[in-house]
């Protein structure tokens, strides 16, 4: 009995990085590629202390791993399973959780049918559309995402840059794409990029399903610009 409790107490111990919204959202943060702890802070919307402090726990539980980079603490998942193990958690709350829809429609600002928004291609068809040339690939994360791994072929215009940077995208249709499934930056671009008359559509999920599809990555010293 004693072995077993050490075991599932070790389990246990996993899991707990998983029990704060805010630890998730830092690890969603983190399949996007490593980073140091204070653009992590900013993107979540969170005091540095309190990344911090999820963070440690988060590395605690075995979720994440840090390097130095001259003064920087830089943090980065342990492993591609545990984007896997995120990944599953969405689905088995989404699967089973009344609330998950719901919380999902207001966060991503969901309205219907008559929200450009809401039209989305998957993967296979994003690859036909470019192989064809009827589709342009685009990057609405951060810059430092981006650098990350993305793509191959995407053009990086960040969404709070896109208003004005529109005449550098091809006249054709633009698939936008952002962190996942649960991101609302690649909503935003298509609300955004049609309301300007032009043709646009969201990849269904993005670069964290890309990833766990093992499908290919680019980085910036292969990149193609606009």
């Amino acid at each position: 009995m004693r072995a077993k409790t050490e075991l599932f107490e070790q389990f246990a111990a996993a899991g707990k990085g998983l029990a704060h919204p805010a630890r998730l959202e830092l690890l969603d943060l983190l399949a996007q590629g490593e980073c140091p702890v204070e653009p992590l802070a900013a993107a979540a919307g969170l005091k540095l202390s309190t990344a911090s402090a999820h963070l440690q726990t988060l590395k605690a539980s075995g979720l994440v791993r840090t390097r130095r980079q001259s003064t920087s603490i830089v943090y980065r998942l342990a492993g591609p399973e545990v984007g896997e193990l995120l990944n599953l958690l969405r689905r088995v709350a989404a699967t089973h959780l009344d609330g998950v829809a719901p919380a999902r429609d207001r966060f991503l600002g969901r309205r219907g049918p008559d929200d450009p928004a809401c039209e989305e291609i998957d993967r296979q068809a994003l690859l036909e559309r470019v192989a064809a040339g009827r589709a342009v690939v685009l990057d609405v994360r951060p810059g430092r995402e981006y650098a990350a791994g993305h793509i191959p072929g995407a053009v990086s215009i960040p969404l709070d840059e896109l208003a004005d940077r529109l005449a550098e995208l091809p006249d054709v249709e633009v698939v936008a794409y952002c962190r996942g499934e649960y991101c609302v930056l690649s909503y935003d671009a298509v609300r955004l990029l049609t309301a300007h008359g032009r043709r646009a559509v969201r990849l269904a999920d993005g670069m964290l399903e890309w990833r766990l599809a093992q499908l290919p990555v680019e980085r910036p010293a292969e990149s193609t610009s606009v």
